[in-house]
């Protein structure tokens, strides 16, 4: 059986539920073919053991695919990350509170690493299923960022295509603030995450969307 990693974050600072999570655990055991399961994994929301736990998610799975989200506040739409950078710079502490400023992700390693996914051909089949997707080019500089630069630093030069998707609060999260912010119901961001998933191993990766990293 080979296996397709899907990780989401734990609930982050006073919020009792983080849509990346709750979606993403939705999705374990899913066949997406006869020989192919996604398995799913929670990451903490903190600079100092996200890394950690990603790393022995990959030991323990040996994944042929991996797809890290993560919630993106004021999103609209499940955005399909191009780009990380080597880059901390936090706004807000973490849920450890840490708040690391202008340090790097892995010190020495590249400015930035492209997601070897196929960006828009995900993009596509999820709109196509009438769901809101898009391309985004910026993953932020919290833990997000960090988890898929992690991640793409770890992967580099294998054959195991990865990357990271940010996805929207949910409806209860926003009810009640002025204006209310942009959410997504769970059921469409489960939807919309197998759809994106099932394309994204089903389609070559076309050299001009991804690259690796970037000096």
């Amino acid at each position: 059986m080979r296996t397709v990693l899907l990780t989401g974050f734990e609930p982050f600072d006073h919020d009792l539920i983080n849509p990346s999570w709750e979606a993403v655990r939705l999705l374990d055991g899913v066949q997406l073919d006869t020989d192919v399961r996604i398995v799913a994994g929670q990451l903490p929301c903190a600079f100092a053991t996200a890394g950690e736990c990603l790393a022995e998610l990959l030991a323990e799975h040996r994944p042929q695919m991996v797809i890290a989200t993560g919630l993106g506040p004021g999103r609209s739409d499940i955005s399909i990350e191009r780009v990380a950078i080597n880059l901390n710079d936090a706004r807000i502490p973490d849920n450890r509170g840490e708040q690391p400023i202008d340090t790097d992700v892995v010190p020495g390693g590249p400015a930035a690493y492209f997601s070897t996914l196929p960006a828009k051909a995900m993009v596509k089949a999820v709109r196509e299923a009438g769901i809101g997707a898009c391309v985004s080019q910026t993953a932020g500089t919290f833990v997000c960022n960090q988890v898929f630069y992690l991640l793409q630093h770890a992967l580099a030069g294998s054959a195991v295509r990865s990357g990271f998707i940010h996805v929207p609060w949910l409806p209860e999260q926003v009810a009640g603030r002025l204006p209310e912010p942009p959410s997504m119901a769970l059921a469409a961001q489960v939807e919309g995450l197998r759809i994106a998933v099932l394309a994204a191993w089903n389609t070559p990766v076309d050299i001009t969307e991804t690259g690796g990293q970037v000096s």
